[in-house]
């Protein structure tokens, strides 16, 4: 039995290829579907069967276009409400592909109808396919379904990771969908290549936890926000998934930048975050490429409205829209592209602002006489666990709509790593105010003599 991993680091999650060198079952597969077909033909595979564990939140699923694609039966659970046809699935149901033996079971707590997939050959150790549920060290997050159903999943969850635990062999491989960066994650979730059920049984909390109102307690109070695209996922997922179309947006020129960025368009800058500040169009907003891109776009501006990208090259374009395409931003939202240099793009309206570190903010605060407004763009859950004495708490999910209560005067900027604080810094600059972005590590605050403090 064979197990392909398809990463995809900007969402925090895996999909799957198992097979057994002829057949094959995917696992929750993601929209851009290219990826996944270079395993099944890279394995020389056919694809009898494309399983969900979960209707997801955090991304469009590309099961039921693979599905239809490859000519495989999509396996989603029977209790999830869908308007496609698919395999129904309940606890104990068993599906043949190949040699591979494939059984259901019934893992709620992360959504309310989860399965996972246990697949046997005979020969080699058997694999769990857990989705949400058994993660590396911890399990998914509870919240996602309905707050006043939080408290029951979250038992449901310590559940069904022990059932997982106490029904199948030690040395089963486990292989989650989540817990790999996702804000579908709870807890202390690791990220590493395999781990096995003995490996968990020492270290997860759900299994090291024996009290379950302790489990429940514990991760309840560790559940911070979440994305708000979140909210479509799930509506697009039981409407049955779109394949990504990734066709090139239409080029724009420096004229129809400006006029973009006159008529209020949300024109988003892919590149590094410091050569943004050295120099952008003034109006568009830093949103650097990388793991960080895809939830913060989609978690900070206004669902659905237009967007333009604007890149230095075709090929960081091409990029930004697959990465946009899985969370359900595609060409219909995505309506242009700007590449080149910036003092070309911005059309006479190139902007800067200053990005410092720590040493400099310490050096500001101690002018008395033109003490800096320091903005702490990061959660309230973590500003209140550290932060700098005086900081004005705006996290950047609420931003856009607490521009008001940013102070006057010149306003430094930071967050945890560098990213939001830029994503900060572009949004204030749009509104108007005068800004400092602060790209530093927040750990290293207190070495640099800052002044920290902790409370809400």
């Amino acid at each position: 039995m064979h197990v392909v991993t398809v990463e995809t680091p900007a969402l925090g999650d895996r999909s799957y290829l198992v097979h057994d060198g002829e057949t094959g079952v995917v696992v929750d597969v993601q929209r851009d579907l290219d990826r996944m077909q270079q395993r099944i033909d890279g394995a020389g595979v056919r694809v009898t069967h494309v399983v969900e564990t979960h209707i997801h939140n955090d991304y469009v699923s590309g099961g039921l276009a693979l599905a239809r694609a490859l000519g495989a039966e999509y396996v989603v659970a029977a209790d999830d409400d869908v308007a496609f046809d698919r395999r129904p699935v309940r606890d104990g149901d068993t599906i043949t592909a190949g040699s591979l033996h494939v059984t259901v079971l019934a893992t709620p707590g992360h959504t309310v109808h989860h399965v996972s997939y246990l697949v046997e050959d005979g020969q080699d150790d058997p694999a769990v396919f857990t989705g949400g549920n058994l993660l590396y060290g911890s399990v998914g997050r509870t919240d996602l379904v309905d707050p006043d159903l939080t408290d029951e999943l979250t038992r449901q969850q310590y559940r069904s990771a022990r059932r997982l635990a106490d029904r199948l062999p030690p040395q089963t491989r486990v292989y989650p969908t989540h817990g790999f960066g996702s804000f579908c994650s709870s807890g202390p979730a690791t990220a590493k290549d395999l781990s096995t059920l003995a490996e968990e049984r020492t270290s997860n909390d759900a299994l090291t936890t024996d009290d379950e109102d302790t489990f429940v307690r514990n991760l309840v109070a560790g559940l911070a926000a979440y994305p708000s695209y979140y909210a479509h996922m799930g509506p697009i997922n039981r409407r049955g998934g779109e394949p990504a179309d990734l066709e090139p947006p239409q080029p724009l020129d420096p004229d129809d930048l400006r006029r973009r960025l006159e008529g209020g368009q949300w024109v988003v800058d892919l590149r590094e975050r410091k050569a943004y500040a050295a120099g952008h169009a003034l109006g568009s907003l830093s949103f650097e490429l990388g793991d960080s891109f895809t939830t913060y776009v989609g978690w900070v501006l206004p669902w659905g409205e237009d967007l333009v990208l604007v890149g230095e090259t075709a090929g960081q374009v091409a990029e930004a829209q697959r990465d946009l395409s899985r969370i359900g931003i595609g060409r219909d939202v995505v309506v242009g592209a700007a590449t080149g240099p910036a003092e070309a793009l911005a059309d006479g309206r190139l902007s800067t602002f200053p990005s410092v570190g720590w040493d400099e903010l310490r050096q500001a605060l101690g002018d008395a006489e033109a003490r800096p407004v320091v903005v702490d763009v990061r959660r309230d859950d973590e500003f209140a666990e550290g932060h700098i004495e005086g900081a004005v708490n705006l996290p950047i999910h609420q931003l856009l709509q607490r521009l008001d209560d940013a102070p006057d005067g010149r306003l430094w900027v930071h967050c945890a790593s560098g990213y939001r604080a830029a994503v900060a810094a572009s949004i204030l600059e749009r509104a108007g105010h005068a800004v400092v972005h602060v790209d530093d590590e927040w750990e290293k605050a207190p070495e640099h003599g800052l002044p920290v403090t902790s409370g809400g």
